[in-house]
């Protein structure tokens, strides 16, 4: 299946791609703005999946770690969010995510989270279905209540065992004692150079295995089990919306127009056009937070 064979490709590769080189031909047009007609696709559908992007965490003020933000002290995050840099630095490796651990528990869901989650519990009742497919790394989606979430990218508030490779739900602040107050993110500051057996550890029973962020690191494959659950989801889906997301990191960037290619309607939300808009049967352009809230609304068809 096409995106099982996509697992093997790595975040390094998905980075400096934005050309979809397996699928069905799709050809692209000029998308529509009519929220009345999307309404009309909305009421019909049974299946929704919704795609999102590291903009919809910014509505809540998580950086997006691109532009004014694409730089930690003197490192792009590519430089850091690697095996290799892990292995060789793990004290500045911790730094990093530790800083990025404390901004997201520090915030909360924006009206987008809200929204897509009270659609997926009103639409539950009506034997309708809504899936969140997310590119984030924040818990803002289950904080909002969302219940089907689809992690691609892993998550910053679990750890993973080095050893032992369990897994594990961590919301500490801070994460272990030497990271406490360490993580600025001035270009001046200094590492901390913490040792290694000072870094967060495994709690398992005779292990103290190194933990690691759960998630996928740059040249990393993705989870193969996630993979197969997003593939199922975007082949029954009958609506699909693509939030916040610039389009361009793979495999992700080619969720929406593999459902397209399908001739389902692809809703896109954003605050400006992506590589993808043009396959698209609609894009409402301007923050989420006001353009998705009335496209989730209730249907005047709906038995409330």
């Amino acid at each position: 299946m096409l995106l099982k064979g996509r697992a093997v490709l790595s975040l390094g590769l998905r980075m400096c791609s934005t050309h979809v080189t397996a699928g069905p031909v799709i050809e692209p047009g000029r998308p529509s703005s009519d929220m009345s007609e999307f309404r009309k696709a909305f009421a019909k559908a049974k299946n929704i999946a919704i795609i999102t992007g590291a903009g919809v965490s910014a509505e809540s003020g998580v950086p997006t770690f691109r532009g004014e933000h694409e730089k930690w002290r003197k490192w792009h995050s590519q430089d850091l969010a690697s095996p290799e840099a892990f292995s060789r630095n793990p004290s500045r490796v911790w730094e990093f995510y530790h800083y990025r651990r404390e901004l997201v528990l520090d915030k909360k869901p924006s009206a987008v989270h809200l929204a897509i989650a009270e659609c997926e519990a009103r639409l539950k009742k009506q034997g309708r279905s809504v899936v969140v497919i997310t590119q984030c790394q924040d818990d803002l989606h289950r904080q909002a209540g969302s219940k089907h979430v689809l992690k691609v990218h892993g998550s910053l508030l679990e750890t993973r065992c080095m050893s032992c490779g369990q897994v594990t739900v961590n919301k500490q602040s801070p994460i272990c004692a030497t990271l406490k107050s360490k993580g600025a993110p001035g270009a001046n500051v200094p590492d901390a150079q913490i040792p290694v057996d000072k870094l967060p550890r495994c709690e398992e029973r005779d292990c103290h295995g190194l933990l690691r962020p759960n998630v996928v690191f740059f040249g990393e494959t993705l989870d193969s089990h996630i993979l197969t659950n997003v593939e199922k989801e975007i082949e029954i889906c009958d609506l699909c919306l693509v939030v916040g997301t610039s389009s361009i990191v793979y495999p992700a960037a080619m969720f929406g127009p593999r459902v397209a290619s399908r001739g389902v309607p692809v809703a896109e939300f954003n605050m400006n056009t992506t590589p993808k808009t043009e396959y698209f049967m609609y894009h409402f352009q301007g923050p989420c937070g006001t353009t998705l809230p009335p496209a989730l609304a209730p249907h005047e068809s709906e038995e409330l």
